[in-house]
């Protein structure tokens, strides 16, 4: 089942949830406030975005680099069967949203852990969590609503840490959490480094190779990876490319799909 799981958005699946579940206040991600269960305006009957392909330009950047990690479409057409929140399930499927999301985050990095690390006693450990996270989100609402992903995420977290120390290696930059808002990173080493949780807004990283380097959490708005390469950092996400500024130059990793 888990290997089947769609770990990303396929918002023609959805009923738009992340347009009406959470709450936004006006800043530079996002154009106006838009009360928590409200419908954003630009939300289509459809459930599709009337202004998609002018999102940034219209002040709505942070919707284009928001990912719910396929628990949208789960929760869509397998937790509530296809009946969308306008019928009346609105108050148990805005209560089951963020929880399912965090859930499905998590379970991508734990599916992502799998993926890359060799057959032995940590992937098979991994591979177990993944099944239980999986068969977690495959409960009722009610039972889903009452989730703490904190403490699942606690639960898997040393398992999480050990798949980067192995897959990176020895040798890289310890760098988690560090600050590195706008510094210019083009002759520091970072093969195998360790930045999880890193502060990478703006940060100058044209033509560094970040092979081996985990990037779990790390916050790269408007980095500069032209000429990067990419094909080799671990726990990449779409979102934080998106977030980033790149061109035809960077090395983007060989299973990433097609746009």
């Amino acid at each position: 089942m888990t290997a089947a799981r769609q770990l990303s958005a396929d918002c023609s699946q959805c009923f738009g949830l992340c347009c009406v579940v959470p709450a936004f206040a006006a800043s530079s991600d996002f154009a106006i406030d838009k009360p928590a269960g409200t419908p954003c305006p630009n939300l289509a009957a459809d459930f599709g975005c009337s202004v998609h392909e002018r999102l940034p330009e219209l002040g709505f950047r942070g919707c284009t680099v928001y990912d719910c990690f396929g628990a949208g479409q789960r929760m869509s057409q397998e937790t509530f069967g296809g009946v969308d929140w306008r019928s009346g399930a609105a108050p148990p499927m805005f209560d089951v949203f963020p929880v399912m999301r965090d859930l499905h985050e998590l379970l991508w990095y734990v599916s992502e852990s799998v993926r890359l690390l060799p057959d032995g006693p940590l992937r098979a450990a991994l591979r177990a969590e993944a099944d239980r996270l999986d068969a977690l989100g495959a409960g009722s609402p009610a039972e889903v609503a009452e989730l703490d992903v904190d403490v699942l995420r606690g639960e898997v977290n040393p398992l999480l840490q050990q798949a980067s120390s192995q897959l990176r290696g020895s040798g890289g930059p310890d760098l988690r959490g560090a600050d590195l808002l706008g510094v210019d990173l083009r002759r520091r080493d970072l093969r195998g480094a360790n930045l999880r949780g890193a502060m990478l807004v703006a940060a100058d990283l044209r033509g560094v190779d970040l092979a081996g380097a985990d990037v779990t959490g790390a916050d790269m708005r408007d980095a500069d990876l032209r000429g990067a390469d990419l094909s080799g950092t671990l726990y990449l996400l779409q979102s934080q490319l998106d977030a980033a500024r790149g061109d035809a130059t960077t090395h983007l990793p060989p299973h990433w799909p097609a746009e």
